[in-house]
């Protein structure tokens, strides 16, 4: 429990977690209304060709199935039918994903036409009997390669494949700072493509009332608010007549943030059929057209004096951007870069990065979104400045982190960090790993002939952008429910909720009921993704509890004849500083909300809404460690330790905190090591399924050892910072820095992600 005794900072365990455990949780798969019938899609063999026709007598004809669609038929239902881009992200007037193909397919996989039946298997018989009518074209995958003379174009206006290009930073500054330091070191990085795997795949369930015109989608969703919006632009509704039901949320990892043709599709079919129409997305599909993460091409270079002081950061990067735009998808190619100076006080910075199109899956936000491909540049700058300079890691990492006193610390990419103590994450996960004892052992095996590496990674997080909404409401019996516009897929949202309402109305947390992705439940809220919900949401129900109490004093005070600021809330009773005797129960205090006489001036009800955002992003940061060892006859690595230190601020549940960090760091393994989207020379998807695209199991993955730091952010009433993506930002440097260390030795310095076995054993081949 926390010092005080409260609920807030304790370790409580999950209350979502009994009835995910026990098979109790309600999916979307799980939902169904009298009358579904199944949808499933005809998907593109190639990866970019005309559609010269689409064929579905043989399909409509298929024992079972009641309509098969094509993209005339959505135009012909008077339904837009393209997937919503921001076009003011993006240099190129090109056009959004539509939910059937129109006139050309431009990755493997794009859905071209979709299939109505009673039951699941004989829609997929209709999906299959599909006739499409090709006229293959050449297909591009690299994001590099995509943009030079002669390579297949897939928008006449974005002849070059580039969707947007921009710059962050001061060029001519950066360039001076090159030339006046003692050295550069340049390194080529690749930041893998990936594929969320989450449980459960993408789903939705769409049910029409004629009678009113009203659509109700029930769906994997990370952001129910969100994708009714996007749903209304897609269908051509008004968002009033839409609405959007997330139930238990399987795992979303960024690709259940955003808007796909599945759920679209599957609303236009029940407009037009009046039943129920339920699409879940088999395993392979998801692989296909889930939207994949990361894929960044970066050349990049650091300059440092011979005394270890950095002065500058250049950046080049292709981000592959896929065969289409998705919402805000561009947006993260041009500002990943804000997150370059991580750690370190950087005088200079210049990012020139591009989005590009290719005839491969669109790309969006995969856990992190932007912030691991940045800091996996600078960390793997950093550790190859260090290694040339021959200065410990540790000590590399000393001289350049921005002291203590320097907050707010404005970077030169546009991040201004709100608060941090960096060296003393940094110390302090020095000192759990007793790392001098670390490096005396790797001197040691190093003796012996074995390869044993240890690798840093400090990081920085932004987190918590935009606005919430949280509603508490106090019944007339005293019960308390809250209402939050994010969506828990994972976060345990309902016990840090709750435990930050308990404690503001001195309640008791088991009597708190939390309630979230319904849009027709609470006001406008924005979701749960980019580590916001702690900092965004639970500022928001903490201000209405505020409220809430505030209110209650006022009628308690009134009642107990004592001044208001006199009056606290504690086990359910409001009571008299200092006369404890002088107690009235939380529930007589709501029911005199509703039924009583109220002091003059006071309204009847006692709730609030607040919608609320941050003054500014609040920054988390820590220090992760990997030891290592490798096998070069086999190039098997063996992940021997693995520390990670975090600061997230005030922490509300240290256990779900705990848990974040596991699983983000699982993740991150998963990218260092395993994890990699493949295409062939036609833009065929070659890792199309779990025999081909490596996820790690448990006995991958080593012990994660936690600690953390507690500095409070200014910018959130809680002081809470998001650590939800911390994992995932700060495994994969740490883990390839520790390879590249491990394999010192050999002279081995430009290994890049996945770190699989042949990889590794290929380089060690290459230099002995």
């Amino acid at each position: 429990m926390t010092d005080d005794g409260g609920p807030f900072g304790a370790a409580i365990e999950r209350r979502e977690d009994p009835a995910l455990l026990t098979g109790r949780a309600r999916y979307t798969d799980d939902v169904s209304e009298p009358g579904t019938v199944h949808l499933a899609f005809a998907r593109s063999r190639h990866a970019h060709a005309r559609i010269e026709d689409v064929d579905v007598e043989k399909a409509a004809a298929t024992d079972g199935v009641l309509a098969a669609f094509t993209w005339t038929d959505v135009v012909d239902a008077g339904v837009p039918g393209v997937l919503p881009v921001n076009q003011s992200l993006v240099d190129a007037d090109v056009p959004g994903h539509p939910i059937l193909a129109r006139d050309r397919v431009r990755y493997h996989g794009q859905p071209i036409a979709a299939v109505v039946a009673e039951s699941r298997a004989r829609a997929a018989d209709g999906a299959s009997a599909v006739d499409v009518d090709y006229d293959r074209l050449p297909a591009t995958v690299d994001p590099v390669e995509a943009t030079g003379e002669g390579t297949p174009t897939l928008f006449e206006d974005c002849p070059d494949n580039v969707l947007i290009e921009g710059d962050l930073g001061d060029a001519a500054a950066t360039e001076d700072a090159f030339a006046a330091a003692d050295r550069v070191i340049e390194r080529e990085l690749t930041n893998n493509r990936l594929i969320a795997n989450a449980i459960e795949p993408r789903a939705a369930v769409a049910t029409y009332d004629p009678s009113d015109g009203g659509l109700t989608v029930e769906m994997t969703s990370q952001a129910p608010h969100r994708h009714r919006a996007k749903l209304a632009e897609t269908l051509g509704m008004s968002e009033g007549k839409i609405r959007v039901i997330a139930p238990d949320v399987g795992g979303g990892f960024g690709h259940k943030g955003h808007h796909h043709p599945g759920e679209a599709m599957a609303a236009v079919a029940a407009m037009e059929l009046d039943r129920p129409v339920k699409w879940t997305a088999t395993r392979s599909e998801n692989y296909l057209e889930g939207a994949h993460g990361r894929d960044h091409a970066t050349t990049a270079a650091i300059a440092v004096d011979d005394d270890g002081t950095i002065r500058g950061l250049r950046v080049d990067t292709h981000a592959n951007v896929g065969g289409y735009a998705l919402g805000f998808s561009p947006a993260l190619a041009t500002m990943y870069g804000r997150l370059l100076a991580c750690q370190y006080d950087v005088p200079a910075i210049h990012l020139h990065s591009r989005g590009v199109c290719t005839n491969t899956a669109p790309v969006h936000s995969y856990r992190g979104a932007g912030r691991p491909e940045a800091v996996y540049v600078t960390e793997r700058l950093v550790a190859a400045a260090a290694r040339e300079l021959g200065l410990d890691p540790a000590e590399m990492r000393r001289r350049n982190q921005v002291p203590a006193d320097d907050f707010p610390h404005e970077t030169p990419v546009g991040a201004t960090y709100d608060s941090g103590d960096y060296a003393a994450a940094l110390e302090t996960a020095l000192d759990d790993a007793d790392y001098e004892a670390l490096r005396e052992r790797q001197a040691a095996a190093r003796e012996e002939g074995r390869y044993v590496g240890i690798g840093l990674a400090c990081y920085v997080e932004s987190t918590g952008h935009g606005f919430e909404s949280g509603v508490v409401r106090v019944a007339p019996d005293g019960g308390v429910t809250v209402y939050a516009g994010t969506h828990s897929h994972g976060q345990g949202h309902e016990t840090t909720y709750a435990q930050i309402v308990a404690e503001e109305l001195g309640v008791d947390y088991d009597e708190i009921e939390v309630v979230e992705g319904d849009t027709e439940a609470g006001p406008v809220g924005t979701g749960t993704f980019g580590s916001r919900s702690a900092v965004t949401g639970g500022s928001a129900v903490a201000e209405s509890a505020r409220t809430v109490a505030a209110k209650a004093r006022e009628i308690a005070a009134a009642r107990l004849e004592a001044p208001v600021e006199d009056v606290v809330l504690s086990d359910g009773e409001l009571a008299v500083r200092g006369a404890p005797q002088r107690s009235i129960p939380f529930a007589e205090v709501a029911t005199a909300a509703y039924h009583g006489q109220l002091p003059e001036g006071t309204e009847r009800g006692l709730e609030d809404t607040t919608f609320f955002e941050a003054e500014d992003t609040a920054y988390s940061f820590g220090t992760h460690l990997a030891a290592v060892e490798v096998d070069p006859d086999t190039g098997e690595i063996e992940i021997e330790r693995y520390l990670a230190v975090d600061d997230c601020g005030e922490q509300i549940n240290p256990r779900i905190v705990e848990g974040q960090v596991h699983g983000g760091v699982a993740q991150g393994i998963g990218q260092a090591l395993y994890e990699e989207a493949l295409y062939d020379g036609n833009g065929q998807l070659v890792t199309g399924s779990m025999q081909d695209y490596a996820v790690p199991r448990a006995e991958h993955l080593p012990e994660i050892e936690t600690d953390h730091t507690v500095t409070p952010s200014p910018h959130n009433p809680l002081g809470v910072k998001g650590i939800g993506e911390a994992g995932t930002i700060a495994a994969p440097p740490a883990i390839v820095n520790a390879v590249h260390d491990a394999l010192a030795p050999l002279g081995i310095e430009d290994l890049d992600m996945p770190l699989t076995e042949e990889t590794v054993w290929r380089a060690v081949e290459e230099a002995t």
